[in-house]
């Protein structure tokens, strides 16, 4: 199990810092951490701003208790709470807060999940099919594998991981699963390099990585979730309160995009002679774009290296 000892790096932290800090000005303040993890963004919060309250939401409770150990120094100022960040809504009326300051998801896989074999996120690692967030959930890895279609397996593949040999992957799962069923992730690593060509120097990550992000978003349901999440958000936020997203690859980024840019335009028909209040953009965008890290910061922190941040103000209450 990963230990205190060795957190990883936020990423982008202080530019997370910096565009959620306007919004954490006054004594009362509130920031929801929708994406806990180990609690490295949140720690930095709290120590950054005396007065600021958190709620921290993760749906994985080990990620939960690390999380509470490192942040016991803050307990007077800390909700932790196990569950999906879409949730966000039902999380602040249980605890009585009507509206926030800034909320801040950091997406995907955190670096403790990848760390812990047992969890099987990673194809680097032989370890169970599993790679549930939420070790209560039903769905796993391994039965997706051995009990989805062809065409379902290919489908996912092919959206989710957004690989091209789709077709031919699903194909061979499905053969030698009936000879036996796939129950480790070192069979399956296996399985795709046969098919998956790799060629060095133009080849982009390992073979696997596609299909293993497809399978983890399939069991976690994360692009549903994360549709239903940005608006959930927005609503969660006061007026001249902030959100900043991170996302690690271009399924999500480009939902966090298109929330964003909706609840951004103006909603009035094209002929309407004026605008009226109701179709007025309820956020405005804070960057321009997505933002990247430095070259530097991804020296340092290697993860940084795929993240997308975008970043967003309510101006004013939705109708």
């Amino acid at each position: 199990m990963t230990q205190i000892s060795e957190l990883h790096e936020p990423v982008l932290l202080e530019r997370c810092i910096e565009i959620l800090g306007e919004a954490l000005a006054s004594e009362n303040a509130i920031l929801v951490d929708g994406t806990l993890g180990l609690g490295g963004h949140s720690e930095a919060f709290l120590k950054r701003f005396p007065k600021l309250t958190l709620v921290g939401i993760d749906r994985d409770e080990t990620a939960l208790a690390l999380a509470g150990e490192r942040l016991a120094p803050f307990a007077e100022r800390i909700h932790l709470v196990q569950a999906v960040y879409s949730e966000i809504s039902d999380v602040l009326d249980e605890l009585g807060i009507n509206q926030v300051d800034a909320v801040l998801l950091d997406l995907g896989v955190s670096s403790m999940q990848l760390d812990e074999t047992e969890r099987g996120f990673s194809y680097s690692q032989d370890a169970p099919l599993d790679m549930r967030m939420d070790n209560s959930s039903d769905l796993t890895a391994e039965q997706v594998l051995n009990e989805y279609s062809e065409a379902d397996l290919a489908r996912i593949f092919k959206i989710y991981g957004e690989e091209r040999f789709a077709k031919p992957t699903a194909k061979k799962i499905v053969q030698l699963r009936t000879k036996a069923p796939l129950t480790r992730s070192k069979e399956l690593t296996e399985i795709i390099s046969k098919v998956v060509p790799f060629i060095p120097g133009k080849s982009s990550g390992h073979p696997a990585k596609r299909v293993f992000q497809a399978l983890r978003i399939e069991v976690n349901n994360e692009l549903s979730i994360l549709e239903d999440t940005i608006p959930a958000v927005i609503d969660a936020l006061k007026v001249g309160g902030r959100v900043v997203v991170l996302s690690y690859q271009s399924l999500e980024d480009r939902i966090v995009k298109q929330a964003l840019v909706a609840a951004s335009t103006s909603s009035a028909p094209v002929d309407l002679p004026i605008e009226l209040a109701e179709h007025a953009p309820i956020i405005k965008l804070l960057v321009r774009g997505a933002e990247k890290a430095s070259d530097k910061e991804i020296q340092t922190n290697p993860r940084s290296a795929s993240v997308r941040l975008r970043a967003a103000e309510k101006i004013r209450k939705a109708a």
